[in-house]
Parts: C-alpha cells; sequence; structure tokens
C-alpha cells in the first residue's frame, strides 16, 4: 500500500478539523460536501473504510513520523 507523505497527511486533518466545525457551526451543504471530499481522502491515504479509523491511522503515522525524522537535531 502507498503510504501518504506525514505532510499531506497533517493537511488532511487540519482540512477535516476546520470543515468539522465549519459544518457544526453553520451545517451548510458546501461544508458538509467538502467535509465528505477530505473525509473520503482520508480513508484512501491510511487504507481504511471510515473516517474514524482514517483519523486514528493518520494521527498514528504523523506520531510515528515525528519520532523517526532526524532531520531536526534533538536538544
Amino acid at each position: 500500500m502507498l503510504m501518504a507523505h506525514p505532510v499531506v497527511l497533517q493537511n488532511l486533518l487540519e482540512q477535516y478539523e476546520t470543515l468539522s466545525a465549519l459544518h457544526a457551526e453553520k451545517g451548510t451543504k458546501e461544508a458538509r460536501q467538502r467535509m465528505e471530499d477530505v473525509a473520503y481522502t482520508l480513508c484512501v491515504s491510511t487504507g481504511t473504510r471510515n473516517i474514524s479509523a482514517a483519523l486514528i491511522a493518520a494521527r498514528r503515522r504523523l506520531s510515528a513520523a515525528r519520532v523517526e525524522d532526524d532531520s531536526v537535531p534533538a536538544s
């Protein structure tokens, strides 16, 4: 399975959280549709079938990516 780059996952997570809050606040059709589109992309990017599992998988991958990132020296 292809793995999404951590930057892509981070961007998708941020978009989903923002759209989720916007949809909860205003409940517009456009916000709901965009949120569903981002949810679908998160599912595809993480190899999952529902948004709850996709959010968990994306957050775990991001945590693992930060631990393994040796581009910034530890303080």
